[in-house]
């Protein structure tokens, strides 16, 4: 059966992975078993994908990123380079009496990446979190707590200190508002993004 998508001559792609048509993977790429990947993406160089990781359409990975098992990215996500994915909220090299750890001492934690958001450079995303789709996260941001829809995080640790429109423009902070909602209208594209009050109000 020919081949729908593109790996670079270097790049280590498990035979039991499923990648999508148009997909291009890079230099010195490394696709596990059971992940699935879907048409269109890139993974640029240096990048690994672990064992049953679920990536969406369209997701841009760029440079030195290694994607773990427990972690979702939906249609759209970019990864800025270098950023960082965990999986353990509790991570040891070894049992306390000593013995090394195996695959069956731990508890995977998930991570969910929604439609549309972007991840800056350096950002490290600690496992069991949720991020809002077109989300916006700031280089080198730490990320210990869910990121709600169209959210603007950065710092260590991650603040909510505004809102982002889907072409990627941050949102003025004032707009029509209602006792739920508060609709904020982007300066760029003109698309009006509706925000829950209670969201609103966390903006630091």
């Amino acid at each position: 059966m020919e081949r729908t998508f593109y790996a670079h001559p270097t790049a280590d792609v498990s035979p039991e992975a499923t990648i999508g048509d148009g997909t291009r993977i890079w230099q010195h790429c490394q696709v596990r078993e059971d992940a699935v990947i879907g048409q269109s993406c890139i993974l640029s160089k240096n990048v690994y994908i672990d064992a049953g990781v679920r990536i969406g359409d369209y997701v841009k990975i760029q440079n030195g990123i290694s994607v773990y098992h427990g972690v979702t990215l939906e249609d759209g996500v970019f990864c800025g380079p270098h950023c960082v994915f965990t999986n353990d909220k509790q991570p040891r090299a070894i049992n306390p009496d000593g013995t090394l750890k195996s695959a069956t001492d731990w508890m995977v934690s998930t991570t969910l990446v929604r439609t549309g958001a972007s991840i800056g450079a350096h950002a490290t995303i600690v496992c069991g979190v949720t991020i809002g789709r077109w989300a916006m996260i700031g280089a080198g941001a730490v990320v210990t707590r869910d990121v709600p829809d169209h959210g603007l995080v950065y710092g260590n640790p991650a603040r909510l200190h505004g809102f982002v429109c889907p072409c990627g423009e941050k949102l003025p902070l004032t707009g029509e508002t209602t006792a739920s909602e508060v609709g904020l209208v982007c300066g760029r594209c003109q698309t009006r993004t509706v925000i829950p009050v209670s969201i609103y109000v966390q903006v630091k």
